[in-house]
């Protein structure tokens, strides 16, 4: 099993909870992917909205790609994997942006393509918010035009969306970025199977990240693809030593304080992402579901779940938890060895 966690641009992953020490501060992160990488984590997703999710629309929320730079130029090996929402990112551009970190961190830099769920954000911003089926297509072309430009020049493409024509971008990236992507609508999938390397989904129980997997195995096999690089689920863990105390962590984190502070990103999640699963509020306490797949318990009782995913073919864990240095440490020492 692959480990990586999500960069804490927003601060604490816990909805209800202020006891968490994880900080949305550059020095913590710095220092937070620094140690990971120490301890053995192979990949770092730095996510993308420029509102808060968790704590609300008046919390601060950094940038992704500045963090993405900096971080790159302050690791040595860790996969640096930075969201990217098509909608808030010209094209041409952030092919040179891409080729450019990717130059910085060594080929350590890949891409999660979004398709962008948040409708509130979009209109805060100024940014046009297209229907569900739209955006993967969109996605899926601006994927298509990235590996263009990557590829060869001069470049030229004439498709629904972009247009250019003897277009020059350079430098090319030594190593073809990654693209990792995760969606669940039979739009979301269909595209996906057709542009993405690597499928990440949002946390499940066993037998719906079983079923998705073969489920997008057999798509890439009817494509004529090989499958994919890897096969990716978002988690929120909670290990102890003792069993209790993890479920009482549990119990903690999920009592709602203040529904009101994050409702409409709740509404916007569940309405405009066409989930093939109903989500609760209790689930939503923390982000993609975390909670979904239940990883709770002793290290010994996490790794045995694990293991089970592990045989459903699932790859890598990517991790939110709280307080993030001191859990990822411990999940470092006691988990990740039992599931190897």
């Amino acid at each position: 099993m692959k480990y990586g966690y999500w960069t804490p641009v927003f601060g604490s992953w816990l909805r209800n909870t202020d006891d968490d020490s994880t900080k949305g501060e550059w020095s913590y992160i710095k220092d937070l992917a620094q140690n990971a990488e120490r301890w053995g984590y192979e990949l770092t997703l730095v996510p993308e909205l420029y509102l808060n999710d968790i704590k609300g629309h008046k919390a601060p929320a950094l940038d992704a790609w500045a963090i993405a730079t900096g971080i790159a130029s302050t690791t040595n090996s860790i996969e640096i994997l930075a969201a990217i929402r098509p909608q808030y990112h010209q094209v041409a551009t952030t092919a040179k942006q891409i080729a450019t970190i990717a130059g910085m961190s060594g080929d350590r830099f890949s891409i999660n393509m979004v398709s962008a769920w948040w409708e509130e954000e979009a209109r805060q911003y100024g940014i046009s918010f297209e229907g569900h089926d739209d955006r993967y297509a969109l996605t899926h072309e601006y994927t298509d035009v990235l590996r263009g430009f990557w590829t060869g020049s001069p470049f030229s493409h004439n498709g629904k969306y972009f247009n250019f024509y003897n277009s020059y971008n350079e430098p090319k990236p030594k190593k073809m970025p990654l693209v990792y992507a995760g969606g669940e609508s039979e739009q979301g999938r269909e595209a996906i199977s057709r542009f993405a390397d690597v499928y990440v989904m949002h946390g499940g129980t066993l037998d719906e990240i079983t079923e998705k997997i073969a489920d997008m195995k057999k798509r890439r096999k009817a494509l004529g693809k090989e499958d994919f690089k890897a096969y990716g689920m978002a988690v929120y863990m909670i290990v102890r030593d003792d069993e209790k105390e993890a479920w009482a962590q549990y119990e903690h984190i999920t009592k709602i304080k203040n529904y009101e502070e994050y409702e409409n990103s709740y509404k916007d999640f569940t309405g405009n992402s066409n989930l093939n699963v109903q989500i609760s509020k209790e689930e939503y306490s923390v982000s993609n579901r975390g909670l979904r797949p239940r990883l709770i318990g002793t290290p010994e009782q996490v790794a045995a779940k694990i293991n089970e995913y592990k045989k459903a073919g699932l790859n890598l864990l990517i991790i939110q938890c709280a307080n993030m240095k001191e859990e990822l440490e411990y999940i470092a020492k006691k988990v990740m060895p039992l599931t190897k």
